[in-house]
């Protein structure tokens, strides 16, 4: 059994992960964001790292998949590979970040690999406004994250909500994480994991 965790930057991904990784008893994947080598360079210089961050990215989730799908436990994984394709990566070219050519490179790749993996068994996403994303960022202060523009998160939430009504790769529960707090609070956590047994 494969749960994955998708949302936007600061929408509780790796928290819920980790709580539901100790209460299920799964293994938890995450997304390499502190040896990412190229994470502070990309948020000084998106437009000359845009292709390297996403290039990096997809490879760490292509072999997190591949290490998943070779192994026998249940697994619960923080950020899809599907997200870097329908979301960062067409936003970047959007916004004249990332080179068309380079764009079709990435999107090449991505349509190679992902007919080498499986999809989870079960997608929960976590759908947040802008101004709770941008009071969770804050919150957590991570240096990197400090001049991500609320244009930038707009633009991304724009994404996420438009590929969530389209995904059909397997079962959905989508969450709304503006009004529950289930770090501090025991009982909103109780609520999302009595939701996912469900699904489960």
């Amino acid at each position: 059994m494969r749960i994955a965790i998708a949302g936007n930057i600061g929408s509780g991904k790796t928290s819920l992960t980790k709580q539901l990784s100790k209460s299920l008893k799964y293994k938890s994947y995450y997304e390499d964001v502190i040896a990412n080598p190229y994470l502070d360079d990309f948020y000084n210089h998106m437009e000359r790292w845009s292709f390297n961050l996403q290039i990096y990215f997809l490879n760490s989730r292509f072999k997190q998949l591949i290490s998943i799908d070779n192994g026998k436990e249940n697994v619960i994984q923080d950020r899809t590979i599907y997200e870097d394709a329908f979301i960062f990566a067409p936003n970047l070219n959007a916004m004249g970040l990332m080179t068309q050519r380079d764009y079709d490179n990435y999107l090449s790749l991505f349509n190679t690999m992902i007919n080498l993996v499986k999809p989870p068994d079960l997608l929960v996403y976590l759908q947040s406004s802008i101004p709770n994303l941008v009071n969770k960022i804050h919150k957590r202060g991570r240096d990197y994250e400090k001049t991500i523009s609320i244009e930038y998160l707009s633009r991304l939430n724009e994404r996420y909500e438009a590929w969530i009504t389209t995904y059909n790769s397997g079962k959905l529960l989508k969450i709304n994480v503006d009004d529950i707090d289930f770090v501090e609070n025991k009982a909103d956590y109780e609520t999302i994991l009595e939701l996912i047994k469900k699904e489960l």
